[in-house]
């Protein structure tokens, strides 16, 4: 058994050392450089990654701004609220969500996320909040707000999964206290939620790690375009994105190898991200096992 875990260490640090290793000529020729410099243009050999994390970071933000409200309701309803019966169809329900593959996300969102914003959502907001930076530019339909919402879909759930077990892990006698001294329905769901904080905020974060790791929905409707722009309605592109799109075309050595760079760079913040929501969630059940076994 030992040995089994031992052998999944190895794996990851061999992850790690080979991408290393490939991505040591991009690091020798751009060093820090790499990340602040906005210039990616294999035919000069000029590459810098800054679009490519800008977009990451966007689209994952966007997703987190709607996801996280929508899988704390959903929660908080499952665990605190819906009865039994109720609870039990609808779980299912939300868990078939992460099983659907991301490619069918991809053609959902081209096919009919993408139209819809393009008619029904996207003009009013232009025409309502269209002097702010954000909402200003042609209406494509694709591009950030897109990727966003396709990740936001994507995410949910995971962290209402997460969340639904965090709250169900908080003791009930918390629960039974706070009703004793006169506390409403809600006002006991506002004392489980302090107490599963930590474990509320882990589950956020878990979704932040697989909102950045995404690939193949975000790629088919953000419109993988290397450049900053201030617009939602913009065309971008994550680092995952671009090394799915750009790889088989990598020829040169310093563009594969650049390439090879933003993958490192996206397992080494997918790894720490994964492992601060790991370590939240577990100081939540480890708190709960120890009241319970006291």
């Amino acid at each position: 058994m030992f040995a089994a875990a031992l052998l999944m260490v190895l794996i990851v640090g061999a992850m790690i050392l080979a991408l290393a290793v490939k991505s040591m000529p991009s690091i020798r020729q751009f060093g820090f450089h790499f990340l602040t410099s906005s210039e990616w243009n294999p035919v000069k050999g000029e590459f810098g990654a800054l679009p490519f994390i800008y977009g990451t970071i966007v689209s994952s933000l966007i997703a987190l701004v709607i996801s996280v409200p929508l899988s704390l309701g959903i929660a908080i309803f499952l665990v605190e609220q819906a009865p039994r019966q109720l609870a039990r169809p609808i779980t299912f329900l939300i868990e078939l969500l992460a099983a659907i593959p991301s490619v069918v996300y991809g053609l959902w969102g081209i096919f009919v996320l993408a139209p819809f914003l393009r008619v029904h959502v996207e003009p009013p907001l232009q025409h309502w909040f269209g002097w702010l930076p954000l909402f200003k530019g042609p209406i494509t339909g694709i591009g950030l707000l897109t990727g966003g919402i396709i990740l936001a879909i994507m995410v949910t759930p995971i962290i209402s999964a997460v969340v639904r077990d965090v709250l169900a892990a908080v003791p009930g006698s918390q629960r039974e206290a706070a009703l004793a001294l006169g506390a409403t329905k809600w006002e006991t769901t506002r004392v489980v939620l302090v107490n599963g904080a930590p474990g509320i905020a882990g589950a956020v974060i878990l979704g932040l790690g697989r909102a950045i790791g995404e690939t193949m929905a975000v790629t088919m409707v953000i419109g993988n375009r290397a450049h900053i722009s201030a617009s939602l309605f913009d065309s971008s592109y994550t680092i995952a994105s671009a090394i799915a799109n750009e790889f088989t075309e990598a020829t040169q050595d310093l563009y594969l190898s650049a390439l090879v760079e933003l993958g490192l760079i996206l397992f080494l913040v997918t790894f720490v991200v994964n492992a601060i929501a790991r370590v939240l969630v577990w100081n939540v059940t480890r708190k709960t096992s120890g009241v319970g076994n006291a």
